[in-house]
């Protein structure tokens, strides 16, 4: 009896530290712990260091998994970084699938102790974001990875398969206009100049200029290939987050 209700006190404590009251101000560490505080500012050091501080607590930006403040709440994309540098995204989306986009900082002007974030205009979905379920590390927004965490919902499958046709079929139509836009301009070198087209008067050889109507038809065509695959897949982009829509129903 007593060893079951260790194993229920310690689940019930793993639940309960898992659990962050958002109304209030805290930075959660990739240790889990979590750090409540009145003030959490985000500010460079004397040697031009970001940190961030939760009251008078200097936090290292490493360790920071979350933040939420006033202005919203804030993941590390550290992880996901090239060169393991720290970075923060803000969450756009809240739902069983959380959605961020990535900020920068900005200082605020009368306030020197303090820096937000610029540029934060919620963007369309698109596999520049990152994603997470929960409190869960974060992921980048691609197919391979929604479709695996999406797995339990059909019709987000369903969506996913159509993003991932019209990625394909832009793919295949600027592939093509590469192709006539190059036609285009070796048509075009290669017809320059002029052509003897039989002689004159004396025997004088008679040049007319060649024509580059082809090489322009070329050239029209490939634009029309590659202004149509851009919009191919900037429709197809949209099913990404008609995919998660459908999921956070």
């Amino acid at each position: 009896m007593k060893k079951l209700l260790i194993i229920v006190m310690a689940c019930y404590g793993l639940n309960a530290r898992s659990q962050v009251n958002e109304s209030r101000n805290f930075v959660q560490l990739y240790s889990d712990s979590v750090i409540h505080a009145q003030k959490i500012r985000l500010r460079p050091d004397f040697a031009g260091n970001w940190v961030l501080r939760a009251d008078s607590r200097r936090v290292p930006m490493e360790s920071i998994k979350f933040f939420n403040n006033e202005d919203g709440f804030f993941a590390n994309t550290r992880k996901l970084n090239l060169f393991g540098v720290t970075s923060f995204a803000e969450r756009i989306i809240d739902g069983k699938i959380n959605l961020y986009q990535e900020v920068v900082y900005d200082p605020i002007p009368f306030e020197m102790d303090y820096y937000r974030f610029r540029d934060r205009r919620q963007q369309a979905v698109n596999t520049r974001m990152f994603y997470n379920k929960g409190t869960s590390d974060l992921k980048k927004v691609n197919y391979y990875n929604l479709r695996a965490d999406l797995a339990d919902n059909q019709k987000s499958l369903d969506l996913l398969e159509g993003y991932r046709k019209s990625m394909r079929t832009g793919t295949v139509m600027y592939v093509a206009a590469g192709a006539a836009i190059v036609a285009s301009m070796v048509t075009l070198i290669s017809g320059s100049g002029l052509r003897q087209n039989g002689t004159t008067f004396g025997n004088m050889p008679n040049y007319e200029t060649k024509s580059y109507t082809g090489s322009f038809v070329l050239m029209g065509v490939g634009a029309g290939l590659g202004l149509g695959g851009f919009l191919v897949q900037r429709s197809g982009a949209r099913d990404i987050e008609r995919a998660v829509d459908a999921y956070n129903r």
